[in-house]
Parts: C-alpha cells; structure tokens; sequence
C-alpha cells in the first residue's frame, strides 16, 4: 500500500510546520507544504493528485466537484475557520470524502481591528504619507506632490451594510470615535440595529450619507454584487468604502471606474475578486486606494488556533474517528 500522504496548501506565510506539533502526524503519513498559491484549477489539481488528505487554508485554494472529482486519492479534507464556502460539500460527500473544520480563534475581532486600520489608514492619508518621508517629502506623496488633507471622523456617519457579529463590532468602535452608526441589509429589523448602537436607514440613505461605508455580509447568491455601479454612485466624494467582507459583494469593474470617476473618494481593500492580485491589475495604479492582503484572519492567535485545529483533525481522521466533520457521508 502506499505511503498516505497530506497536503497542507497557501501556506504563504510559512506558519504551518511552526504553528502546531505536526510530529505525530508525520510519523504516520509523509507531510508536504505547499507555499505558493496554485493560480488554477489545473494547478492545483496537478499538484494534489497523489495525495490522500488536504489541509486549506480558508477559501485561498477553491475546492469545487470539478477539482474533487479529478483526486484519484483523496479521502480526507479539513479547512482552517468554522466555514468554507469555496468547497464543495456535496461533491465531497458524494466521493465519500470526509470534510472537517477547524477553531476559528479570535478571527472576527481580527477582521473588525483590521476594518479599522483600513479605515483609519484612508482617512488619515497614512500611507501616502507614510511613502513620502521615506523619500524626503514632509507633506506630500511619494512623488513630492501633495495629498487630500486628512478627514476627521467624529461627528460623522458610519454605514455599515451588515450588521453581524463583525458589523456589530465596528459598529462600536466607530461609536467610541464619536460617529453615528447607521445600517442596512436585507432581513435587519429596527430592533437588531438598535442592540448594537445603530440605526436602520434605507440603502440608498446610507450610501449617499455615509463618510464611511463598510461592507460586512455573508456572500451568497442573494448578496453576491450587492454594491454595484448606482450605490457607489450615490456615495460622497470624500466617502470612503471599506471592504474586509468578501469581494463578491462588490461589483470590483465598477469600483474602479467609480474610483477612477472620484466618487467615491477613496476605496480600502482587504478582498479581491482573485488572489492574489496580479501585477498590473488596475486597482494598483490607482492613487485613493489602500490596499491590503486579504488578511482580516491573519494573525498569531487565529493562526494558532487554525494549525493546532488542523493537527487534531487530520490524527483524528487518521485514527478512523474524525471530529468537527461538516459534510454527511454517503
């Protein structure tokens, strides 16, 4: 029979081997680590063909039935957080593939700081100004020319459009920054908007209103585009949207002709429509962006959370008991 072999894949910032005990595993299966992205579907599969189990970290590797059905080997999968919408559960279960999760850590909280530092970055013109003193111009942009002045927060109106766990919690610092929080999605009623310091307004009211407009839905069919050419038409322009959600809220072609258009003023960006983003892709050339990574989970307690989870799960498949499995086997 052959060795059993485990896939740990996007591991970009080379954690996994660090962030938990994988000695016993090893001992039982040969353990590889892939640390570059696989671009594509015909990448990945390639890559993962031999293997027998496959550790993800969250939604960076899609798991779709096109990519599970072409694994000759797989039987095992376990995926980083509480939730992953990029695998294909029914697809899984179909091949009799076990799918299992992991403890998400403190990843909300991590969102919700870094929905903030995204905020204060663009408002407070941080990284222009931040590049400027790095090649000797006090008060001006990387190239000596001078930026927007930066905006003050209190006494203005913070949208948020969603109001989930995460929402929420923006929601309450904005709060303590002296902002007004208003919100809207779908189902939110008067009362669930009002428990968390906010006030229900219509979506039209938040996006023309808002100094700040943060995006905090699950994508689903029903959500995915929710912000396209006429919300942000209707921003101010010296408004900024704030994305640490997921890209497919966002129409992006239509972010960056509304950028490009000055309205709104400012976009910060923590998701992509692909990632990672590639050189020359338009959102890179435009000067009111603030960009980052895609790393609203990203930190060492999450991190930490996520490889001693992923350990527990593969031993547990490995002894024939898995735990935390989130697909019915057929």
């Amino acid at each position: 029979m052959a060795e059993l072999r485990i896939a740990i894949c996007d591991d970009y910032e080379r954690a996994a081997p660090a962030g938990a005990d994988w000695g016993p595993i090893r001992e039982r299966a040969d353990v590889v680590v892939f640390e570059q992205p696989f671009g594509d579907a015909a990448r990945a599969v390639a890559a993962l063909r031999d293997f027998d189990a496959v550790c993800l970290m969250r939604e960076r590797t899609p798991f779709p039935a096109a990519v599970i059905d072409a694994l000759p080997r797989l039987k095992f999968i376990v995926f980083t957080g509480e939730v992953n919408r990029a695998v294909d559960h029914e697809a899984a279960a179909r091949r009799g593939i076990v799918v299992s999760s992991t403890p998400g850590g403190p990843a909300r909280a991590s969102t919700a700081e870094l929905t903030w530092a995204l905020i204060l970055a663009a408002t407070k013109r941080v990284v222009a100004a931040d590049a400027g003193m790095r090649r000797g111009h006090w008060r001006g942009d990387a190239q000596g020319h001078g930026y927007a002045l930066p905006a003050n927060l209190e006494g203005e109106r913070l949208g948020l459009v969603g109001l989930g766990q995460i929402g929420a919690r923006v929601a309450r610092i904005g709060q303590a920054f002296g902002m007004e929080a208003v919100a809207w999605s779908q189902n939110l009623s008067e009362a669930r908007a009002a428990e968390a310091g906010a006030r229900l307004v219509s979506k039209q009211e938040l996006f023309a209103t808002s100094a700040v407009v943060s995006l905090h839905l699950v994508l689903s069919e029903r959500t995915r585009g929710i912000v396209g050419a006429a919300e942000l038409a209707h921003m101010r322009p010296d408004a900024v949207i704030v994305n640490t959600s997921r890209a497919g809220l966002m129409d992006e072609q239509a972010l960056i002709r509304a950028l490009a258009a000055g309205r709104p003023g400012w976009a910060a960006l923590d998701v992509f429509e692909t990632e990672p983003v590639a050189p020359g892709h338009p959102l890179l050339g435009l000067p009111n962006v603030t960009l980052s990574p895609h790393l609203g989970y990203v930190n060492a307690q999450v991190f930490a959370a996520f490889h001693r989870g992923m350990v527990e799960a593969v031993g547990a498949w490995l002894d024939g008991a898995p735990i935390r499995v989130v697909n019915a086997r057929r």
